[in-house]
């Protein structure tokens, strides 16, 4: 009896040991919020090429423009979430929808939330955030489009009281232009194309139509150069 109760006893340690690290895992902090807005249009049809268009709220608001202006020209879709690039929710988020279908074109952008979050955190969770995208569809043709400009330059989050300013947008976009140009992804600057201009926003962060028509020029227009024929 005494020589079974030693393995028992053992594994008991191990479970506890292997709960008790799971426990202290840090995941990453998160906005009062979390939301994920994912749209598939076109699901059962292939005479076209399939664009999706990774981000956050700013391509949520750009999405129908882009979709009016490559009608005929390809089926675009958009995986919208407020997920910070550290967060492993967002890499099953991407993992959903590349799953479900092929796309041709990939244009991706998440660097608007996570303010919470240093530069230091951005930099090292980009890497696996393009290695999902790539691991998951790896047929498509990439292009990372920069972060966009504040409207007052600076600004607090409601919920984590967070600091988030251009400086800060301007980091984050030197930090991810750094890896993609390394491996030779094409960039949209959105931000050079709408910094200087709060006349562009509705509110600190957001756009109004205008603005929104300006990036969604420029992003069809990228997208359409590495369209397949």
């Amino acid at each position: 009896m005494k020589l079974l109760l030693f393995p028992l006893l053992l594994a008991a340690v191990c479970a506890i040991d292997i709960a008790a690290a799971e426990s202290e895992t840090v995941l990453p902090s998160r906005e009062f919020i979390e939301w994920c807005d994912i749209w598939i249009s076109h699901a059962n049809e292939t005479k076209l090429p399939r664009v999706l268009l990774i981000g956050d709220s700013i391509a949520r608001d750009y999405y129908p423009e882009v979709e009016r202006r490559l009608a005929g020209k390809a089926f675009v879709a958009r995986l919208a979430t407020s997920r910070f690039i550290a967060d492993p929710v967002l890499l099953k988020e991407i993992e959903l929808v590349l799953d479900q279908a092929k796309f041709d074109v990939i244009h991706f952008n998440n660097g608007m939330h996570g303010w919470q979050h240093s530069d230091a955190e951005y930099r090292q969770a980009f890497p696996k955030f393009l290695e999902t995208i790539r691991a998951h569809a790896p047929q498509a043709r990439l292009v990372w489009a920069a972060t966009t400009p504040l409207r007052d330059g600076k600004g607090v989050t409601g919920d984590t009281k967070a600091e988030y300013s251009d400086a800060r947008v301007a980091a984050r976009n030197a930090i991810a232009a750094e890896i993609v140009t390394a491996q030779k992804i094409p960039t949209n600057d959105l931000n050079a194309a709408l910094r200087g201009h709060p006349e562009y926003h509705s509110d600190n962060v957001h756009f109004n139509k205008q603005g929104i028509k300006i990036q969604a020029a420029q992003v069809s227009a990228e997208v359409e150069k590495v369209l397949p024929r």
